[in-house]
């Protein structure tokens, strides 16, 4: 594969092969120990703030294998790549300074961090050694993973529940609280190491819808958008990254068709040919050191004698670029999505933009624990999940769309775009740019 370059947000970026991206992507053990190296900076640095900022001095987390609490997954060691029987995790903040205590009251310790705290020849009943420890340490409040709604702040099963909570006297069953913010916080909240190499994702995920928008990978009135959709998934695997979801490409072009959100969000494109004239659109994310990209960009196909996409499109494109503007410029720590959500449609709107806005967190997962910044079919809000506040060293995919008039189709159409990028508390700062170019791709009578 040739290299080529192509223009993005005002800066070049490099496509290179398969072969040289692979270069640059760590082997499986140094991706072990340099997840090891991220979770144990996590429990030093980011534990410790989130436990006391949510006044919780003990935290029991429990899954059976392969029914993992999603929680609890991501503090397993990388070579864990489940849970073990049943692996009960209990953290406790003595408190003064000292660091948190990791405890794992199960047949094995966990890894480097979690000591082992139960003798099964001492002591049968895994659940007796869970209450021996709680009185021993004598909590004040007692974090377990049960929410009404934050799915990611929900791992406790209900079985666990019952035997949970049948083991604890009265005076410890009053003691035990959701750990519904303390769970969104570890799952949101980004570590110095992890801010490292986030980056690195994002330049991968860019780099591979950079050269699966161009002629190396489409040939007008040949190639299908299910042919570009493989092609992803394909080389995905080949750099030994996994997608966390079904890539979809999708064409808007001059023709009678609508825009649908629904087509657009749910219904995959099948076997559409990509024709000179075409404006394409990617919604492509990979998962790598235990973190996932989401992004969203657009190419326009050449017609022949075409030089650049036509003014109305990259005026539509601009449109755009500058919701996004809009939308980052109202990131405030403690204001709240729908505050943040209400603000930016206002003045979108007044800036004659058309506006759709669907933002969400970032990290752990594709739709990240944190602040619902909109959703595509709430733009009103969203309650509870929207009024969850906004804090510092948290990273969002910045995901909207703004509907622009194209005379020359006679029909609106959508830029919708989609780029990741962290909050620091102060400011927005996309973690490798964002698309302010359409990538070109050429029609076979005039490239050269």
């Amino acid at each position: 594969m040739k290299k080529a370059l192509l223009v993005i947000t005002g800066f070049v970026i490099l496509v290179l092969s398969t072969n040289t991206l692979a270069n640059d992507i760590l082997s499986m053990k140094q991706r072990s120990e340099l997840i090891d190296n991220i979770t144990i900076e996590r429990f030093d640095t980011v534990l410790p703030q989130i436990m006391k900022r949510e006044n919780i001095d003990m935290w029991v987390l429990m899954s059976r294998e392969y029914n993992e609490d999603p929680v609890l997954k991501t503090m397993l060691p990388s070579t864990w790549l489940s849970a073990r029987r049943h692996t009960m995790l209990v953290i406790y903040n003595p408190g003064s300074g000292k660091p948190l205590e990791k405890l794992a009251v199960a047949r094995y310790a966990v890894g480097s961090l979690f000591k082992k705290a139960w003798d099964k020849e001492a002591q049968p009943n895994q659940w007796e050694a869970l209450k021996q420890i709680i009185e021993s340490r004598n909590p004040s409040k007692i974090a377990i993973n049960t929410s009404d709604t934050f799915a990611l702040a929900d791992g406790m099963t209900s079985t666990e529940y019952e035997k949970f909570m049948s083991i604890l006297s009265d005076d410890f069953k009053r003691r035990v609280v959701s750990g519904e913010m303390l769970s969104i916080g570890w799952l949101e909240t980004r570590s110095e190491l992890e801010m490292q190499y986030y980056p690195i994702l994002a330049q991968i995920g860019h780099s591979l819808i950079a050269t699966a928008f161009s002629n190396e990978v489409i040939t007008p009135n040949v190639t299908t958008t299910d042919d570009v959709v493989w092609w992803l998934r394909d080389q995905t695997r080949a750099l030994g990254l996994t997608n966390w979801f079904h890539p979809t490409v999708s064409i808007q072009r001059e023709d009678s068709e609508v825009f649908d959100q629904v087509t657009a969000f749910s219904k995959r494109p099948g076997e559409n040919i990509i024709r000179p004239g075409d404006l394409i659109h990617v919604d492509f994310g990979i998962t790598y050191l235990r973190l996932n990209t989401d992004q969203q960009q657009h190419a326009y196909v050449l017609k022949p004698g075409e030089k650049d996409a036509p003014a109305s499109l990259k005026a539509a494109l601009k449109a755009g670029n500058q919701l996004q503007d809009i939308l980052t410029s109202n990131f405030k720590t403690g204001r709240t999505g729908n505050t943040i959500l209400s603000m930016s449609r206002k003045q979108a709107i007044a800036q004659e933009i058309t506006p759709a806005i669907y933002t969400h967190p970032l990290g752990f997962h594709g739709h990240g624990a944190g602040p619902t910044i909109g959703m595509w079919d709430a733009q009103e809000g969203v309650p509870i999940k929207g009024d969850y506040p906004m804090y510092a060293e948290t990273a969002y995919s910045i995901e909207l769309n703004a509907a622009s008039y194209i005379d020359e189709w006679n029909k609106e159409i959508r830029i919708m775009l989609e780029e990741d990028a962290f909050f620091d508390g102060e400011s927005v700062t996309y973690l490798d740019g964002r698309q302010t170019e359409f990538h070109l791709i050429h029609s076979q009578t005039n490239q050269n």
